[in-house]
């Protein structure tokens, strides 16, 4: 008998005997269904296979989350490489260029999503893209177009944040034992506040006409923002430092506390999954009501109840997918075509996507900036001049 007990408003117990899944509460109310022998998952054994590639190949096509954390992994890696060519970058031209040079890299640009915003809507106005961060406009475009597809994945399979949010939560859980569950009440609330600070730069940067963008997008100061925002960390303020500090430590406690409650990307991506082609989907007639699914969920949607997951706290990231012990069950499946959708086919369309957008911003030639390592030495050396504040 093997017995697990889980964190919750209401602590879900359940029982594996003679083939048989009990669940309860803490008062005992058990509900049982029989898992068919031909319906129950396998558990594989990925280890019996000796060849170490074909085994990583086997493990990406049947094990859900070990793909996804592949696919963080690698995108971690992408921006600690981003991080580091821009570490040089700054180095350079914090030294007047006497240090060797090192070419910007434009992927900076991905964090620097207000400026993407207002570059795309300046595109939108006069159907040419600003030139001075031209990358953010297009990795904002992919981000946005993963978000109407592949409902909110980009969160929980690409995003860096996303990803160091999920790693704090799982370190909390290894502390404590458990993560605190924000009651309904107070979740509502808290989960709108992303939206309201959607709105207010929603509302903003669509107040603007094309000039006063224009005007913004080539200013001074626009044209460092990427090199205020790194010495914005490098000299962190204190105030700054307690912020970031109880970020953290919020996101110890709480599941995803960032991206739950305060960010207004995931606000957008949320907003935008509503109208996605691919879902969670449940066959009620083969479910078991053993709420594991629930109970997986990192973003606390009570799946075991709905038919479809249609939640805008959905990532897409699988996790209730892989929980499921029954065949054909709970899967990734098309509202087009109402079909399963494999976890390595929705990877691949999803990173497929983004590399295709920002490829093709690099065919267009509207990927690296215009302003040359001269104009960049000038700003360098006047940084802190009252013309580079905002």
């Amino acid at each position: 008998m093997n017995t697990n007990q889980f964190t919750g408003s209401s602590p879900v117990v359940f029982e594996i005997k003679n083939n048989r899944i009990h669940t309860f509460t803490e008062k005992p109310a058990p509900r049982v269904k029989k898992i068919p022998p031909d319906l129950r998952k396998k558990k594989i054994d990925f280890s019996s296979e000796p060849n170490i590639i074909k085994r990583f190949v086997w493990r990406l096509k049947e094990d859900h989350q070990f793909l996804r954390s592949t696919v963080q992994l690698a995108f971690v890696l992408l921006c600690i490489w981003i991080g580091f060519e821009f570490h040089l970058f700054m180095k350079w031209g914090m030294s007047g260029g006497e240090s060797a040079f090192v070419e910007r890299p434009p992927g900076v640009d991905g964090f620097l999503p207000i400026a993407s915003l207002m570059g795309l809507l300046h595109w939108l106005y006069t159907g040419t893209v600003n030139t001075i961060h031209p990358a953010g406009v297009f990795i904002f475009i992919a981000i946005v177009g993963i978000g109407l597809l592949f409902k909110k994945a980009f969160c929980s399979w690409m995003c860096p944040v996303g990803t160091l949010s999920e790693s704090l939560w799982m370190l909390g859980q290894k502390i404590f034992g458990r993560n605190i569950t924000v009651p309904r009440w107070l979740d509502y609330p808290l989960r709108s506040l992303k939206y309201l600070i959607l709105a207010f730069f929603v509302w903003t940067i669509f107040g603007m006409s094309a000039r006063v963008l224009e005007t913004f997008l080539y200013s001074p100061y626009a044209r460092v923002s990427d090199i205020k925002m790194f010495l914005f960390f490098a000299d962190i303020s204190n105030f700054a430092l307690t912020v970031l500090l109880i970020l953290i430590i919020g996101s110890v406690i709480i599941k995803n506390f960032w991206c739950r409650f305060l960010c207004p990307y995931g606000a957008l991506l949320g907003a935008l999954s509503w109208f996605s082609p691919v879902k969670i989907a449940r066959n009620k007639s083969t479910c078991i009501d053993c709420e594991l699914c629930t109970v997986a969920c990192p973003s606390n949607i009570k799946v075991h109840k709905v038919n479809k997951v249609h939640s805008d706290e959905c990532m897409a990231c699988m996790s209730c997918v892989q929980a499921c012990p029954v065949k054909n069950t709970l899967e990734m499946k098309s509202t087009v075509t109402y079909t399963r959708v494999p976890n390595i086919v929705f990877a691949s369309l999803m990173i497929g996507l983004f590399v295709a957008i920002t490829g093709l911003a690099m065919l267009m030639g509207a990927w690296q900036n215009d302003i040359s390592k001269e104009e960049y030495l000038r700003h360098f050396e006047n940084i802190n001049a009252p013309m580079y504040d905002h």
